[in-house]
Parts: structure tokens; C-alpha cells; sequence
């Protein structure tokens, strides 16, 4: 059997840190040879970080990138590498490098540029032309980057159909839910289509909203997953390919005989055979089983918020418990990713707030073990209605005054930010921001919106795995049975505003994440009265979701990056 180790380093790169991500680098390296692996990859830009975004127009940037290319080469002696970074010649490229013992041995430049979601390479990169494969003793194998590999006659056929055994694609793949189920499902058909085997190594953690969730893969010539990596966590992947397997099944498929002479002008690099490294056996490790959906959602939101606030320099977190289910799981989350010794929950009783709501909020940061402080807002309260007594003289109390609360709650929050250095998390889920049942300057206030991209019936699942996880009521269960309220106004509910959630979060993914139109809902079922008071909340409310701050992309289409719309903007469905 003709045996060969590869290895793919899914490591959590931070964007700008080259220094941090050489370190990183480097280490994979010296791990890799411990293991006898003959190659070693890394993610897509894994020098630079993803996504750089206008770092790109600092020519001091790119030529930082490419010392760092350089440090690099210079360790890889004994092995062949793939890292990516960003190549300049009379453009800019979004590339591999393939490193070999010692030295550059050649670049591949990424050949679909995705402008789509959250993507926009066009505005930074040139497309590459060419894909080359490469040669070294036996073994042939190539190169690509990330979106080459979904495209079912992108490079990959061609680099296969060249004699490539092996095909590398190196990645920075943002998550969101079911994200990962498509790839795999996509990874392993590219393999069996091309008979080839396929190393696909991808980027784990967060950057700013975005995050990456590693699911790393190895796959045979059959499509057949031999190793996964860790989701959401740093991983180093390693698994021994039968390449003689790839030669005898592309014997027996003889359509790639005539198929193969279009690739006769692929491009190919020889590189010196190097002597095999001593192999030690792998210690045994079972085939991951991806994460649940619920769970992976829970770890997206977790590593999201960790890599946030730890990449951003801060070390603790304020959190407004108001005893509703959102407050709990954002408290819940922030427990995980940074250490209950690092979160304080604070509770701003008004004279709305029930008895419930104030016990639970205790009974909470109790069960999750964090600092709780109660800073009432009752008198400030009073002393603003005072102060607007004269030009608010003898107009009934409305909006105007439950907005005051929830802006008095996000200045006292603030003021603790800026005291003691602590970052707020506000509490807003996807439900609340979409319509607007949010206050700009209030609850809105804060420098991380941890579940801005949960809707509310996906909150309280992802509030039940908590409590499932922990095997006991970490979120008391009394939180989970109360109508969900704002508490601004005397018995008050969400619903008294709102449709009910199902129905509200059923309309929304079908208006946000679908595009759907107002007769393609009302033929779903939805009473048009309520499809179009909801979309006019959501087209009217972008002025709002525009100055909130970011959160973890969680759905297909979230607030911000993936969602454009005119904040200016008089178009209404018929």
C-alpha cells in the first residue's frame, strides 16, 4: 500500500496578528513532524487571518504578510506545507503557498471569488487562471481555496483529471446552522466524482460576528469520511491515505481516459523527493460525530462571544439580568466562554418589575455562581419625569416613558463599562431586533449582541440544552413558563405588540432569510393583516438595527453583513 500522512492544523487565527498566527504556524509544524506526516496544511489566509477586509489597501499590510510567508518557509525543512496568505505581483491574490522543505515551490491563487452573504473578495482580490498540480516522489497531489471546491467543474475536476491523487483545499468557512451537513455533504460527493482523495482543512473561531467552526475533513477516493475535526475548538487532523486505492478505482472508471486529455496543459511543478519520515503509529481516534443542531448552536454562540471579547483585550463582562429568558442565556453563554468569575449580572428593578422577574434574576446569577449587583432605577425614573414634567404637561404616559427606563438601564450598565473596563452584552434576540421591539440608547446599549441572530422559539430551545447539559435548572424553570414581557408598563406582554413568537419567527424567516413576498406568505397560511404589519416593522426598524452593535451570525441571513437594506426607503409590497 502506498501510504501517505497528511495533516491539516485547524488553528484559530486572530486578523492582524501575524505574529500571534506565525506562532501558531509554527507550532503545527514542529507538530507534524513529531507525527511523521509527510504534509501539513493550514487554513485559507491563515497568516493574515480572515477576513482582512480594507487591511487589504495597507501596502504595509501585505508586505508584513509576506515576511511572515518567508519566516515560515524557512522552518518547513522535511516537510511540504499549505498555508495561505495573500500573494502581490501586479494585483493582490487571495493564495496558497506550497512550501517544500525549505522553499517556495509554488502558488495557487483562489479562482472563484465569492461576493455573496457575508462575502466580498471581488472588492480586494484578482481571480486566479491556473491549477497547477504537483509532483513529489510518488505522490501527486494539488491545491485550491475554499469557494473552488463547491463548484462541481471548478478546479478540482481539472487538478483530478491532471493526475492529482490528492487534492488540498484550505479554508475559512463561516458557520451557521446546517452549514456544516451541506459542506460535508458537498466535500464527500467532489471526492467520489473525481476519484480523489480530499484534505479539507478549515479555520476555527471568531471574528468580530462572524465564526468559523473547524469540522476539518479527510476523505477517501470514495467519498468516505476517514477523519473530522473538532467543531469549534483548535484541532490537529492526521490520517494515513491509501493512494494506490485512488490509482486502482480510476482503472476501473474509464471515462476519465478520454476526459483527462483536456487537462494536458494543467500546469505541474516537480518537487524533490524528500526521505520518509519515520512514521509512528497514530493513536487510536474515533471518526467525530458532528454536534447536534441545538449543540452547535450552543458552541457557535459560546466560542463567538469567547474569541469577541478576548481578541478585543477585555477580560470581563457586565450582563442586565432582567429575569427574562434572554438576560438568562446570555448569562448562561457568557458563564462558558469566559468563566463565571468574569461576569457580573445586574439587576434595575423600575416599579413595573414583578416579584417573579426579581427573584429569578437572583436565583439565576446564584445557579451560574457570578457577582450580582441591584441598582434600582426607580428613583432616576422619577427625577426624569420631573425634569420633562413641563413640555410632557398633561399628555398621557406612553412610549416616550418605558423608553426612559430601558435607557436609564443601558446608561447605569455603561457607566459600569466605563468605570471598571468591563464589556456590556446586551440581551436583544433576532425577533426583537427585526420588528424593533428594542430601544435604540436602552437595551440596544452595549458592545456585544450575543443572541442578536437567535430567534426567540430557537432561544428558548438553546436556554432548555443549557438546563439539559448541566443536568439541573441552571435557568430556573419559572423563567421558562412566564409570558415573555419588557415589564415597562403595568401587565405588560411581548404578545400585547406582537404576533405570537412561532408565528412571528415563522414570517420572518420566510421575509429576512427567504425573500419571500407578502402573497407567497399569506398563501403559506399567515393572515395578510399580520404579514404586512410585520414586514412593515421589520423595512422600518433598519435605521435601528444599523447603530446596534454586532453579534454571532447564527442563521443563513443575519442583521448586518448579509442584510442590506435602504434605511431610506419608500418601496411597499402591494
Amino acid at each position: 500500500m502506498r501510504s501517505y500522512r497528511v495533516a491539516l492544523a485547524q488553528i484559530n487565527p486572530t486578523v492582524g496578528d501575524l505574529e500571534g498566527n506565525v506562532a501558531k504556524i509554527r507550532a503545527g509544524l514542529e507538530q507534524a513532524r513529531t507525527l511523521g506526516c509527510r504534509l501539513v496544511a493550514f487554513p485559507e489566509l491563515a497568516i493574515t487571518g480572515y477576513p482582512p477586509e480594507d487591511l487589504l489597501f495597507k501596502s504595509a499590510f501585505i508586505e508584513a504578510n509576506l515576511r511572515a510567508l518567508a519566516e515560515i518557509t524557512r522552518a518547513t525543512n522535511g516537510l511540504t506545507v499549505v498555508v495561505g496568505f495573500v500573494d502581490k505581483r501586479d494585483d493582490i491574490f487571495n493564495a496558497a503557498a506550497v512550501l517544500h522543505d525549505g522553499s517556495l515551490a509554488g502558488v495557487y491563487h483562489k479562482q472563484y471569488l465569492p461576493n455573496y452573504g457575508v462575502f466580498d473578495e471581488n472588492r480586494y482580490f484578482q481571480a486566479g487562471a491556473e491549477a497547477p498540480v504537483f509532483t513529489v516522489g510518488e505522490t501527486c497531489f494539488a491545491v485550491n481555496v475554499c469557494e473552488d471546491i463547491w463548484y462541481p467543474t471548478g478546479p478540482t475536476t481539472l487538478q483530478a483529471l491532471a493526475g492529482a491523487e490528492l487534492v488540498v483545499t484550505i479554508n475559512a468557512s463561516p458557520y451557521h446552522a446546517g452549514k456544516g451537513h451541506q459542506r460535508e455533504r458537498m466535500i464527500a460527493t467532489r471526492a467520489a466524482d473525481e476519484v480523489v482523495c480530499l484534505a479539507f482543512v478549515n479555520t476555527a473561531g471568531g471574528q468580530d460576528e462572524l465564526v468559523f467552526d473547524g469540522g476539518s475533513l479527510i476523505v477517501n477516493e470514495r467519498g468516505e469520511t476517514v477523519a473530522r475535526g473538532r467543531q469549534f475548538a483548535e484541532d490537529f487532523v492526521v490520517a494515513d491515505l491509501d493512494l494506490d486505492g485512488v490509482f486502482h478505482a480510476r482503472l476501473r472508471d474509464s471515462r476519465r481516459r478520454k476526459e483527462k486529455l483536456d487537462a494536458a496543459q494543467t500546469p505541474r511543478r516537480l518537487l524533490t523527493s524528500l526521505p520518509a519520515p519515520a512514521a509512528p503509529p497514530l493513536p487510536p481516534r474515533e471518526v467525530l460525530a458532528p454536534l447536534a443542531p441545538v449543540d452547535e448552536v450552543f458552541h457557535a454562540l459560546v466560542l463567538g462571544t469567547h474569541d469577541y471579547v478576548r481578541k478585543n483585550g477585555f477580560k470581563h463582562v457586565v450582563i442586565g439580568l432582567s429575569g427574562g429568558i434572554d438576560s438568562a442565556l446570555v448569562a448562561a453563554i457568557a458563564v462558558e466562554a469566559l468563566g463565571r468569575e468574569n461576569v457580573t449580572g445586574v439587576t434595575m428593578p423600575s416599579p413595573y418589575s414583578s416579584g417573579g422577574t426579581r427573584r429569578d434574576a437572583k436565583r439565576l446569577a446564584k445557579n451560574l455562581g457570578i457577582d450580582f449587583q441591584t441598582l434600582p432605577i426607580t428613583p432616576v425614573f422619577t427625577g426624569f419625569k420631573k425634569t420633562l414634567a413641563a413640555p410632557f404637561k398633561g399628555l398621557k404616559e406612553d412610549v416616550a416613558e418605558e423608553n426612559i427606563q430601558a435607557r436609564i438601564r443601558g446608561t447605569l450598565l455603561m457607566a459600569l463599562s466605563n468605570k471598571f473596563g468591563w464589556l456590556v452584552l446586551t440581551t436583544g434576540n433576532k425577533s426583537e431586533i427585526a420588528v424593533g421591539y428594542s430601544t435604540l440608547y436602552g437595551d440596544m446599549a452595549g458592545g456585544f449582541a450575543v443572541i442578536k441572530d437567535v430567534p426567540k422559539t430557537l432561544v428558548y430551545e438553546v436556554a432548555r440544552h443549557v438546563n439539559a447539559r448541566a443536568g439541573r435548572d441552571v435557568i430556573p424553570r419559572s423563567i421558562f413558563d412566564r409570558a415573555p414581557s419588557a415589564e415597562l408598563r403595568p401587565d405588560q406582554t411581548d404578545q400585547d405588540t406582537l404576533p405570537p413568537y412561532p408565528e412571528l419567527d415563522a414570517i420572518l424567516h420566510a421575509y429576512v432569510e427567504e425573500d419571500r413576498g407578502v402573497a407567497e406568505m399569506v398563501a403559506r397560511g399567515f393572515a395578510e393583516e399580520t404579514v404586512r404589519r410585520v414586514v412593515r416593522m421589520v423595512d422600518s426598524n433598519e435605521y435601528k438595527r444599523r447603530q446596534g452593535p454586532i453579534g454571532v451570525k447564527i442563521t443563513p441571513r443575519a442583521f448586518g453583513r448579509d442584510w442590506r437594506l435602504p434605511i431610506v426607503n419608500r418601496f411597499r409590497e402591494k
